[in-house]
């Protein structure tokens, strides 16, 4: 039984058998061509005989495997392998299907190779998982072909693998070896010219040129008989909190992620730059309740935590209840920091709706609300009207775009500060932000 389950018939061998049909046909009417068309179809079954044999004489002819990270990382290519093994003593040709868990939705996994005789090939592809969760990554079916290539015979290696998506965690590592080497700039993060001094006093040195005059040490330089100067560094330990919105307005898909999966994301970004920059992370998630709570830290496994924390976060169809985010934010958290709020507003009068709690927050914390450009009203505003349908919708985009400025300057009005942003350049505007209030010594 398991023979006849792994034996497959190739087009070439098909083919064949068509022709063969066809000389048989013409042999009706020409008789002495059915000689020559028994001959071929002896043939043609001795080959396949023959072709059978040497694919089966072996138990193992070809061995697979699939390798890759024990988390995926969500939003990013992730690279597998499948490393394929011939054992027999002839080149082979083989196809692939590896069986991908159903949230990719994806059926062109079908890779053709030739392996010669005991060598190994490796295949590479690469899987951009939108949802995070658990996958399940099925079987390797492989089919094998010997020389004459009229039979197949298939391997199915069960190989299965339940993998975790998590957070983009690569785009988080992509950030931090940037910011390591200095290279921030090259993915559209600005060069932030530090404004003034922190309060923490480091070291008193030699003047180089460059330095601010303003920070000459006048007695120190009269001792050495050389210009010294006072160096300052950046404020330590501040406290970073990253507020996520998971109500119905953080659902809203662009490009395979919903917006609650681009905050999640530029969550963990940030949060590891802050940790890198020696400030305490923290996170608070809630909707029409406090989901999680996560206080500011900068211990060493922080950015873990804040990773499991992150990966069982899903949206709730519910309106966001705003008032208890600032009563949790009276109560939990003592001293002034600055909150990263991750939410949407599409319309005015939803933002106004919550204005008096953002301002009643602002008055104790430094808060940047963080929100998203519509980019599907931005194709309809620059795409011309040919009729009163699509003259009607345009002014309708008009009004929502409208409606977007007009909320990043009622917040600025009460000394709020905002970010309204296209999904996909989240990460960097609000990495951008917080150098730029670091820089500025705000907080």
């Amino acid at each position: 039984m398991q023979f006849i389950r792994s034996l497959y018939f190739t087009n070439r061998l098909y083919y064949s058998l068509a022709a063969l049909a066809c000389l048989f046909v013409v042999a009706f009417f020409i008789p002495i061509l059915l000689v020559f068309a028994k001959v071929a179809f002896g043939v043609l079954l001795l080959l396949t005989l023959l072709d059978l044999f040497q694919l089966y004489r072996s138990k193992e002819g070809v061995h697979a495997s699939r390798s890759m990270q024990e988390k995926l990382s969500n939003g990013s290519d992730n690279d597998i392998y499948l490393y394929l093994e011939n054992k027999y003593n002839f080149a082979v040709d083989a196809e692939v299907i590896d069986e991908l868990p159903f949230q990719f939705q994806r059926r062109d996994t079908v890779f053709k190779a030739h392996i010669p005789a005991g060598r190994t090939h490796i295949i590479h592809y690469t899987v951009i998982p939108t949802k995070r969760g658990s996958y399940n990554f099925g079987a390797i079916n492989v089919f094998a072909m010997g020389k004459l290539q009229l039979v197949k015979r298939r391997y199915k290696f069960a190989h299965d693998q339940e993998v975790p998506v998590y957070p983009s965690f690569i785009q988080m590592r992509q950030y931090e070896l940037m910011a390591i080497s200095n290279r921030l700039h090259e993915i559209g993060v600005k060069k932030v010219r530090r404004i003034g001094h922190s309060s923490e006093f480091e070291q008193i040195r030699p003047y180089v040129a460059g330095d601010d005059q303003r920070t000459i040490n006048w007695k120190a330089s009269a001792r050495k008989a050389d210009l010294m100067v006072n160096s300052y560094q950046d404020e330590k330990s501040q406290q970073i909190f990253c507020l996520i919105d998971k109500g119905r307005v953080m659902q809203m898909p662009f490009q395979g992620l919903t917006l609650l999966d681009y905050a999640i994301n530029a969550s963990l970004v940030i949060s590891n730059i802050a940790l890198k920059k020696h400030d305490k992370a923290g996170l608070i998630t809630f909707s029409d309740n406090i989901s999680n709570m996560l206080p500011a830290q900068r211990k060493a496994d922080q950015i873990r935590h804040i990773m499991e924390l992150l990966y069982n976060q899903k949206t709730k169809y519910q309106e966001t209840d705003y008032e208890r985010l600032y009563a949790t934010i009276r109560h939990k958290i003592k001293q002034r920091s600055l909150l990263l709020l991750f939410t949407n507003f599409e319309t005015l009068n939803g933002a106004q709706r919550q204005l008096p709690y953002l301002r009643a927050i602002a008055k104790h914390h430094l808060l940047v609300v963080i929100f998203f450009e519509n980019t599907e009203l931005h194709a309809e505003l620059h795409k011309r009207a040919t009729n009163t349908e699509e003259v009607y919708t345009k002014a309708i985009a008009q009004k929502f775009d409208y409606d977007k400025r007009q909320i990043v300057k009622q917040l600025q009005q009460h000394g709020i500060h905002a970010i309204l942003t296209p999904p996909k350049d989240l990460t960097v505007n609000t990495i951008n932000k917080y150098l730029e209030l670091k820089a500025r010594g705000l907080i």
